[in-house]
Parts: C-alpha cells; sequence; structure tokens
C-alpha cells in the first residue's frame, strides 16, 4: 500500500493522507476517482489500465506499478496490483534488528523452547507477520516484534493495531526496541534495552532491560506506610499495590515469558492505563486485589517490636515539669517502677519525709495498668462480625452490598481508635493491636499493655 497515488489522465498526484488529496481546487476529487475506479471493478477492467499508478517509492525508481482503491475501516487505501512492487515500500531489516533475532531464538533454545523468524500466521483472508515468534509452555505463544525504526500510533499498521491484531489471534505480543519515547507510548507491552551495535547484541552476555518490567510492591495504606494514599486522603486504611521499575536480563526475560513465569499486565491508575511486565506471581495479586474475593493478609499482631537499651535519661512531659516544679522530692525516694511503652508518662508519686515509697503499697493509683474502653471493643467486634458475614456470601450483588456495610464498620473502629489514642498521647499502632486482641480474644479483657 502507498499513500501517494499518480493520476494518469489528471495527471496530478493524489495524496490519501489528505481529506481533499492535497488539490482543494477541485471539490469532491476522492469521490470522483473512487466512483471511476469502482466502476473499472464492475466492469472487470484490468488493473494495470485504470489510470491508477504508485506515485511514490516507485515512480520515483522509475517503475510503473498500477494500483487500485479501497476503503478499509473507514480509510483510504490505495493497494499495489504486483506483490513486488509492495517490497519496494518496507524499509530493508538493520542489521540491530537481525541481531536482535537471532539473540532471542538462541536465548529461547537454551531454555527449551522452539522458535521461528518471520513467521506469518494466516488469518481468515488476511495474515500476521511476526518478527519472531516463540512458541513456549502449555501452547503459549510469544510473538517478539523489534522496533528500532519509526513506528506509527494510529493506522493498521501501528503497534496498538498489530498487537490487538496477534492477542486477538492467540500470540502474546511482546514489543522491544531502544527508543525511550516508545517505552512510554503505553499503546502495548513494550520492553526497552539501550541504543546498542549489532555485535554486541548477538554476542554472548548480559544484555539489560531498563524499562518495561516492573516489582508490585502491595501495601497497607496506615500511618506506617511509605507511598501515599492513591486515593487523595490522608490513610484510608485498603491494601495498595505500586509498580516499582526493575531490571531484568534480556535473556531471561525471554525464557521466562515463554514459560510463563514472566507475563504481561495492564495497570490502571486514576489518569491512565500502563502495560507492563510482571513475575506471574505479582500478576495473582493484583488480580485478587482487584476482585471481590481480596484476602490479602494483614499487619501480623503478634509481632513485637524490638526495642534497644538506651544510656539516656528519661524525657520528661511539660506538663509534668510544671507541676513537679512546685514541690521537690526527697533524696531518699525511690525511683518508679517502668511502666509499659505504650502507657503516656506519670507524674512520680512522692514519698512521706524519711520513709521510701512501696512498690507494692494498696494505695500507690499511678502503678495501675490502663484498660481499653469497652467501646473500642464492641466497635472491633462489629467490623468482625460484618467481615465473616461477607466470607459466607457467594452472591456476587450479596458480596458487594455486605463489602460496603463491612467498610463502614471497619472505618467507625478505626477512626475511634485513632481518636482514642491522639487523646491519650497513645501509639496508635500499640492501641490498635491491643483492641482486635481483646476483641478476638475469648476470656476476659486483657489490660492494654
Amino acid at each position: 500500500m502507498a499513500n501517494i497515488v499518480w493520476h494518469t489522465k489528471l495527471r496530478i498526484h493524489l495524496d490519501l493522507t489528505l481529506d481533499d488529496l492535497g488539490h482543494e481546487e477541485h471539490e469532491g476529487l476522492w469521490g470522483m476517482v473512487y466512483g471511476m475506479d469502482r466502476m473499472y471493478a464492475a466492469r472487470a477492467v484490468p488493473v494495470a489500465e485504470r489510470d491508477l499508478q504508485c506515485g511514490g517509492v516507485c515512480r520515483e525508481a522509475g517503475v510503473v506499478a498500477p494500483m487500485y482503491l479501497r476503503m478499509r475501516n473507514g480509510r483510504r487505501e490505495a493497494v499495489h496490483e504486483r506483490r513486488e512492487d509492495e517490497d519496494r515500500h518496507i524499509v530493508p531489516v538493520s542489521d540491530e534488528h537481525k541481531a536482535y533475532q537471532a539473540r532471542i531464538l538462541r536465548a529461547a533454545e537454551e531454555g527449551g523452547f522452539h522458535g521461528d523468524s518471520e513467521v506469518r500466521t494466516r488469518v481468515g483472508r488476511s495474515w500476521i507477520q511476526t518478527d519472531t515468534l516463540i512458541e513456549g509452555a502449555d501452547g503459549l505463544r510469544v510473538g517478539w516484534e523489534v522496533q528500532l525504526s519509526s513506528a506509527g500510533t494510529d493506522g493498521p499498521r501501528s503497534a496498538r493495531s498489530r498487537a490487538a491484531k496477534a492477542e486477538k489471534n492467540g500470540i502474546t505480543p511482546a514489543w522491544h526496541t531502544d527508543r525511550a519515547d516508545y517505552a512510554q507510548r503505553h499503546d502495548t507491552h513494550w520492553t526497552r534495552s539501550n541504543n546498542l551495535p549489532a555485535h554486541v547484541i548477538a554476542k554472548t552476555g548480559d544484555l539489560r532491560v531498563i524499562s518495561g518490567f516492573r516489582k508490585l510492591d502491595f501495601w497497607r495504606c496506615d500511618l506506617h506506610a511509605d507511598y501515599p494514599c492513591p486515593q487523595g486522603v490522608r490513610r484510608c486504611g485498603k491494601h495498595h499495590t505500586t509498580p516499582v521499575p526493575k531490571d531484568v536480563l534480556f535473556d531471561d526475560l525471554v525464557r521466562k515469558t515463554a514459560a510463563g513465569a514472566i507475563v504481561p499486565i495492564q495497570f490502571r491508575t486514576a489518569t491512565k492505563l500502563h502495560r507492563f511486565w510482571v513475575t506471574h506471581t505479582d500478576q495473582n495479586r493484583y488480580i485478587d486485589l482487584l476482585s471481590d474475593d481480596t484476602q490479602l493478609p494483614d499487619v501480623p499482631e503478634d509481632v513485637q517490636i524490638p526495642s534497644r537499651a538506651s544510656h539516656n535519661r528519661p524525657t520528661c512531659r511539660p506538663d509534668l515539669a510544671i507541676a513537679s516544679s512546685t514541690t521537690s522530692a526527697p533524696s531518699g525516694t525511690q525511683p518508679p517502677a517502668a511502666l509499659p511503652n505504650l502507657l503516656p508518662a506519670q507524674p512520680t508519686e512522692l514519698a512521706t519525709h524519711g520513709q521510701s515509697r512501696q512498690p507494692n503499697s494498696p494505695d500507690q493509683s499511678t502503678g495501675e495498668r490502663a484498660r481499653i474502653p469497652e467501646d473500642l471493643i464492641t466497635l472491633q467486634r462489629a467490623s468482625d462480625r460484618e467481615q465473616q458475614a461477607l466470607q459466607q456470601l457467594s452472591d456476587h450483588e450479596e458480596r458487594s452490598q455486605q463489602r460496603r456495610i463491612w467498610f463502614e464498620a471497619a472505618q467507625a473502629a478505626q477512626a475511634a481508635v485513632t481518636q482514642h489514642a491522639r487523646s491519650q498521647g497513645l501509639n496508635r499502632f500499640e492501641v490498635e493491636r491491643a483492641v482486635r486482641a481483646a476483641a478476638r480474644s475469648k476470656g476476659s479483657q486483657p489490660p492494654l499493655t
């Protein structure tokens, strides 16, 4: 196909990429030319006698190449009559392109997979041509397309159209390039390496893929998260995932895609759809995160935060410093017993003159351990009941409705924990852990430790 057509009778060039064919002075020119060509076809007039010739590469080479017109998917196309004239428009394959094809075949064979280059797959009345087609495990077919030259974004020969056509016919498209602008287009699953000469690509050694492969980092949106909430709120308490760029060797990528260990994925954000490659394990976790049956593990509750010894003196709270400034403790006062780290600092109890404080004295009110408020336990148990009810449902609509109820109950419980921890000056993580342990224990209410 070509975009420039020479009309032998009108003696003008017709540019099919323009609405007016490049001749705005002739209104309705396309309708007239296309109608005449259709009339010739209906009367079985040979293509060589239809007044249309290739006006681009073939004419510049001094070759007379007859053409005919057609409409496909609303696009104007001029088609060569002979295959050799069409091949004249194909850009010769570069040495770098051939080196990539040879390396893909070698890497696949080292992994125990068979492949071939320039493979044509028949699709109805047309066909798909793949640069290098690898026959992977369990009937998986990976079609590698090495794109080192210019590639359009629209039309039947664009990367998007060719990748969609291959995927529709059971071929997993894998496009590789050395151009940074292609890797950022996300119209297909691009991978990219550095711009290297052919002899470096062909030799055995580490060829690194620097773009197109990601590691999915799964995390919970709480106060300990390293990433901002993707929903734009402070902390939503849900589980999210963040793709992290990661390098991979090109040979490993070829072998693992054929084995199904590395798979393509579509990652949707609020404003864009990203396409890249991840491990099969990360893909399964991401599908579970998006599905209605999400069962990601909670933060372990029995993990103790390791403490470190310190030779520094304990710090004082400002309000306690003001209270102790009016009375000085006698020199014989014993230091109070260490309280759990979860409790706020307590004022030091003053001993009577000449007597030391008894640690086990019944009137020692400051040594009593704080207990969890009953309303926090009630809210947490309500949230747990709604979650258990969700797990017992199988209907999609019922699960969606129950899921919203569970989210509302969990939100109320989390908000109450946050308010209590903030008002008492406690560590919120420790409060939440103690509340969950108390709500899920079968015995009496445990102390807040």
